[in-house]
């Protein structure tokens, strides 16, 4: 079972008063074995020097070296950076102030995009409201649960389009890939696409959506 290690009170071993100091701040044990790993890669980085007898300039060295050495993610690199931010502005009384150091990036993710036949291919393989709700994600650009939000209300029949409520930015969004439109406009707010597509009594027809060529 993963339970704390009972220690002293009266310890003075550095990491003992460190486990000490966060049992009293009434922390998770995650986070106190999280911290006291990072706290003591650091020490180990530099040599097993004390860390008050560090600061600032160690710390930006030691979070760098993640990066371009150890080759850690973003996440990895700001869980140490709250370790050692913990140890010496909490524990230790003394800030860091300015640090700089190397960044880990977010890696950058090509995302892979269906041609037209194998999203046909696929919407022909799905059935009943699975197949229903790929034809709008696919056809008129919604997101998942934008799809799944819909309701009879949301289908205008005489305008041919989808109102999509509450979605990404919580402004109204409508018609097949409306979206596409406000861009192709250069309209900042979507409202004002709506009224354009509502003057020329072409809904989202201005933009053929990819299901009616797809079927």
């Amino acid at each position: 079972m993963d339970i704390r290690c009972p220690i002293s009170p009266q310890s003075t071993r550095f990491l003992d008063r460190l486990r000490n100091f966060i049992r009293l701040r009434g922390l998770a044990y995650k986070t106190e074995k999280t911290y006291v790993f990072w706290i003591k890669r650091f020490i180990r980085f530099h040599g097993r020097k004390h860390p008050e007898s560090m600061g600032t300039a160690e710390v930006e060295a030691f979070l760098s070296h993640l990066v371009l050495q150890a080759n850690v993610s973003v996440a990895t690199q700001r869980v140490a950076l709250n370790a050692l931010i913990f140890l010496y502005r909490e524990f230790l009384g003394t800030p860091l102030e300015n640090l700089e150091y190397e960044a880990a990036k977010k890696p950058k993710r090509i995302p892979v995009v269906f041609s037209p036949d194998e999203a046909r291919r696929v919407i022909d393989n799905l059935k009943g409201e699975f197949k229903l709700v790929a034809m709008l994600i696919y056809g008129a650009g919604l997101r998942i649960n934008e799809a799944l939000r819909l309701r009879v209300k949301d289908v205008d029949f005489g305008m041919q389009q989808l109102i999509v409520r509450e979605g990404r930015g919580r402004f109204m969004e409508s018609g097949y890939d409306l979206r596409t439109i406000q861009k192709l406009l250069g309209h900042s707010d979507v409202r004002t696409t709506e009224i354009y597509t509502h003057v020329v009594q072409k809904g989202g027809f201005g933009v053929r959506s990819p299901i009616d060529q797809a079927v």
